[in-house]
Parts: C-alpha cells; structure tokens; sequence
C-alpha cells in the first residue's frame, strides 16, 4: 500500500504571503482613488441627488457642534456639512486628504490607513465610516481598534450600499454614471451587524434609504419620502445606515436616582409609593409634581415628607397642564444622576424599579421603557380597546423609530439625567409637542441614538381613583403624534 503524502504547512511563509497579498491589494487601492482624487467632484456633481440625501440624512443623526472623526473621509465634504465642532478626518489617500485641506482648513485631516491607527489619544462624539467598508482589507480588526476613539457614549455611524444593488450599480460603473470603484466588498446589513458584535460594538438602530437614486423631478421625491420607507420595500434601498455603540465589560458602579412621580388626584396612593419604593443606588430622590389636585393629594404629600424624615421627598407645584408638563418641571430641578418615572396610579407596581435601575447602572440601555405587554396583565388593568391601540402604536412606532417598541404607552421609564439634558438641548427638532411626556423622550431618545431597552413588568388595576385618560380623546392626539414623527423621522423636513 502507498504510505499517504505529508503535507507540511509553511505557517511562518502563509503569514508572510498573506500580508505581502494584502499590501499589495492596499497598495493598489490608495493608487486607485489617489487618480480618482481630481475627479472626485465631478462624480459628487454627476450624483448630487445621492449625496444630498446622503448629508440630509447624516444632519439628522448628528447634532452640530459636536466632535466627529471621519474615517475615510475622501474630500471632507461630509464632515464639513455636519458643523463639527472639532472635526478630523483620515484617509489613506494623500491626494484627496490635499484637496480636502485646501477646502476646509477649519477641519483637521491626516494621511492615515484606517486599519492601522497606533498612538491616538483622543476620543470623539461620533465616528463615521460613510461608503468604505467595502474597501477594508480585514473589517472586523477595523472596528475593533476604533474603540482606541470611543467613550461609553461615543456613536459609530456606518453607510454603505445594499448589496442587492451590486449588479445595477456596476451597470453604472461601465454606463460613466458612477464614480468606478473596481472590486470591493459586498456586505449585507447582517453581515455588517455580525461583524460590529464580533468588535464589542452594540447596534442601536438601522434605517435603509434611497429606492431612486436618481433624480427625475416629482417622482424620485415621491417614491424616496413616502414609499421607500415602507416595509418590505424599505429593504430594497440603495443605501443602509447603522448606528453602533461600544461595549465594554465595566465594573457596575452605583448612582444617585430621582423618582419623579406626576399626580392628580391620587391622595390614597401617594404614601403607599413612598413605602413601596425599595431602596436601591446610591442615593433616592422622589418628587411629587401635582397638577392642581382637588381631592386633598397636595396636603397628603406635605404630611408625608413631615412622616418620612430619612426620605428625601419634594413636592412641585404644577404650573402648566397635562403630564408631559409636569415630566419637565420635575425633571429640570432633578438631583440624581438617573431620573424615573413613576405613575401615581401605581398600576406599574414600584417594586419593579430596581430593574429599571439595573438597566442603566450595568449598561444594558440608556433609555429604559417599560413594557406592559408581556406578562398576563390583571382584568382591569387595561381595557381591549386600550390593548388593542397599544398594539398598533408599537408596530408603527417600531416601524418609525428603527428600534423595538412594544409599548409605548407605558409611563415608566428611566435614562441617565446627561442623556436628558442632550434631549432637552435638541427639543426644538420636534418642538414642544407632546402632552403625555413619553414621546417627548422616546423620540429626542432615538433621535440623539440612545440604546433602548424595554423591561417587562406587570400590570395592575388601580385602586384609588380614577384614570385621566381618554381613550378617543386621546387615542386621536396618538394618531396625530403618530403622523408627526413618520414626517419628521422618516421623510425629514
């Protein structure tokens, strides 16, 4: 019998073909777009329907004046439009890193191979890696370094092409319709995603933008701001975008907390809360804003903070109406470094707070919903109409809001007190809308690209009062709010 050939493997020769093969293929990229670097405007010009959207789309994730690192920044037209308040861009090649000097000298760029970045001291607001993934040698190693630049609050946003298009856009390539850009890789939104998780980073939310990539007047208008983004169809967009944010394995550290509790008319629960109540973080701070009781609730909170020394209780006197109201005033006088809420009814049992806590202080979210919807509710907890409503408003604002909502009517919730105040600072986008105060915050929330987290609790009858919500009333001002965020979300102004 034949003795079986022995293979042996030279590891030491593979690894050394294996970059030789790979600085050869970086090499002739950075030759590539280095040539490309003169003509870069025309393409941009020839496709300004795309790269409008493009930047419309990036001002809406990022507020101005923050930092931003861009990598791969080509010309920096980009990074030049979100008005940065310190903007550095990277790119590999020297050429379009001169051009982009010589037109932003506000903006600071470098000659740098982003898979390779050694020595960097600074962290940023937002990383962006816009239409380059498809040009990194080993993507997955790319995003593990970027943590070299991020804060636990630090965004990573990544555009790239749907690779559905791959065939229609190298028809663009041969017809001189697009800039060439040769071979490159193809990724699907869940490769992307698997490769973020593999580098600790924790996507946030994702949106698909762009069936018409061309403009042809009134139609592309038409079909990218009201079809486009509709299910099923929406994943057939040219272009993806995903928000991460980095993950790390820290050492859960203890915050003060205030529990604002909004009432009207809720005397016989306001002592029960304050019992209820288990003691967890560092520090409690609870206050009651009532809205003009009637029923004696002001004077039952008054002879609770005299019964409860130890506790540290406020009472708010409401100036305006409604809860959302009352939501900012108490929250614009918070101590604590986590701000919840609690409503009086106490439907929400208080008990279940801590796990709204927890949430935050081992950075599971850092906007922390409740969600009534998934143990078995008691009978009178919730009425069928109102099961039913709230069941249609989480598929339309998952939908909208490119995160998971499966109640977005529940009215606890929970996010850091600096998270807040970014919320507050960017208010105008929406405007002074909501008279509930949950949207307020789930949308400046998903706005500003904050995780969202939803925490199961059970839901249960009142037992003192009554309940200030109509359901038709009501039911139409979600429909409106409904109405409001797909246009200022979906459409963009």
């Amino acid at each position: 019998m034949q003795a079986p050939a022995v293979i042996v493997v030279d590891k030491k020769a593979n690894i050394q073909g294996d970059f030789k093969f790979h600085m050869i293929k970086k090499e002739e990229i950075i030759k590539r777009f280095d040539a490309l670097a003169e003509k870069r405007q025309f393409w941009k010009d020839r496709n300004r329907y795309y790269y409008s959207d493009q930047e419309n789309y990036f001002r809406f994730l990022v507020p101005e004046r923050l930092s931003i690192l861009e990598l791969g920044c080509g010309t920096g037209d980009l990074l030049n439009a979100l008005k940065p308040k310190r903007g550095v861009g990277i790119d590999f090649s020297s050429e379009m890193v001169r051009i982009a000097r010589e037109r932003y000298p506000n903006i600071e760029f470098h000659t740098t191979d982003i898979e390779k970045i050694e020595g960097w001291g600074e962290t940023f607001d937002v990383l962006i890696i816009s239409d380059v993934v498809g040009h990194l040698m080993d993507i997955e190693e790319t995003f593990r370094q970027l943590h070299i630049f991020c804060r636990p609050d630090t965004r990573l946003i990544i555009s790239y092409y749907n690779f559905f298009w791959e065939p229609i856009l190298k028809v663009g390539e041969m017809m001189g319709l697009k800039m060439p850009q040769h071979h490159q890789n193809w990724l699907s939104w869940y490769d992307i995603c698997g490769l973020l998780s593999l580098s600790h980073f924790q996507v946030v939310k994702s949106e698909f933008r762009l069936l018409v990539p061309k403009r042809i007047p009134w139609f592309s208008d038409f079909i990218n701001k009201y079809i486009a983004s509709l299910p099923f169809l929406r994943k057939l967009c040219l272009c993806q975008y995903i928000v991460a944010r980095p993950v790390k394995q820290n050492q859960r550290r203890e915050f003060s907390t205030t529990i604002l509790i909004p009432c009207k008319n809720e005397k016989g629960n306001i002592e029960s809360a304050v019992k209820r109540i288990p003691p967890f973080g560092q520090h409690q701070e609870m206050i009651f804003v009532d809205g003009r009781s009637t029923d004696g609730t002001r004077e039952e909170i008054n002879r609770i903070i005299k019964a409860y020394p130890d506790k540290d209780i406020k009472l708010l006197i409401q100036g305006g109406q409604g809860k959302g109201d009352a939501v900012r005033q108490g929250f614009n006088v918070a101590s604590g470094d986590i701000l919840m809420i609690l409503d009086a009814d106490l439907t929400v049992p208080p008990e279940d707070l801590p796990k709204f806590y927890i949430a935050l202080a081992e950075d599971h979210g850092e906007f922390i919903n409740g969600c009534r919807l998934v143990y078995p509710m008691e009978k009178q907890a919730m009425r069928f109409l109102n099961y039913l409503g709230n069941n249609f408003f989480s598929i339309m604002f998952t939908w909208i809001l490119n995160q998971r909502f499966k109640d977005t009517l529940c009215g606890t919730k929970a996010l850091f007190k600096k998270d807040y105040e970014k919320i507050r600072t960017n208010r105008s986008y929406f405007g002074d809308f909501d008279p509930f105060g949950d949207f307020d915050l789930i949308f400046g929330a998903t706005k500003l690209n904050l995780k969202v987290i939803e925490v199961p609790i059970r839901y249960r009858e009142r037992t003192y009062g009554k309940t200030n919500i109509s359901r038709f009333r009501h039911g139409w001002l979600l429909m409106k709010m409904t109405i409001f965020a797909y246009k200022k979300i979906k459409i963009l102004p």
